[in-house]
């Protein structure tokens, strides 16, 4: 299992690349920064699934800034919670038999360091306009899962990701399952990848 977790971002990141566009800004070694898109990438290994969640701070609190006020600290505080829970943000089937084996949140609004790139010069916000400093945050999840019925995890269904979080338009998921890599941009219509 480690050896195809260590080969998922080498096999994915051709379809990274062609999923980049002009409104994109690069930001270390998280990819590309868009907001309204996050990005999932997902192995099924025996009975191990891993997930990973990639996505600009905008679309899981609305904002990029650290928290300083009480309103943002309760946004901060609301979204980890409900990463925190990732059975049931992943609607992942109770048939399946998955629990939490291990998951891992890290973005500064946590108090987490993550790489800063301040070449924003390709990326145009309001706040450039008013002449406000801007930062972009990302929010990071891992998470990794053992089920004892693999064989019900019929698809990976991002619906519950859309509700949780509509401010995600999209979401960029890549899947590498016994039958194969396969990949999808989801959408709150279209959110399902089938394993």
């Amino acid at each position: 299992m480690r050896r195809l977790l260590l080969a998922l971002p080498f096999a994915l990141l051709p379809l990274a690349v062609a999923h980049a566009d002009d409104t994109t800004v690069k930001h270390g070694s998280l990819g590309t920064h868009e907001h309204g898109t996050a990005r999932v990438n997902a192995a099924l290994d025996d009975q191990t699934l891993a997930l990973e969640l990639q996505t600009p701070a905008m679309n899981i609190v609305g904002f990029e800034h650290l928290a300083t006020t009480d309103a943002d600290k309760a946004a901060v505080a609301k979204a980890r919670a409900l990463l925190e829970k990732p059975l049931a943000l992943f609607n992942l089937p109770a048939a399946a038999g998955c629990s939490v084996a291990s998951q891992h949140l890290q973005s500064p609004l946590f108090g987490d360091v993550m790489p800063a790139d301040d070449d924003d010069d390709d990326h145009d916000h309001d706040e450039h306009a008013a002449g406000a400093e801007h930062h972009h945050s990302e929010i990071h999840a891992t998470y990794e899962f053992t089920c004892t019925s693999p064989d019900k995890l019929k698809a990976l269904d991002l619906s519950q990701v859309f509700k949780t979080f509509p401010a995600t338009h999209k979401v960029v998921v890549q899947l590498i399952a016994p039958a194969g890599q396969k990949g999808l941009d989801a959408t709150p219509d279209n959110s399902t990848l089938s394993f």
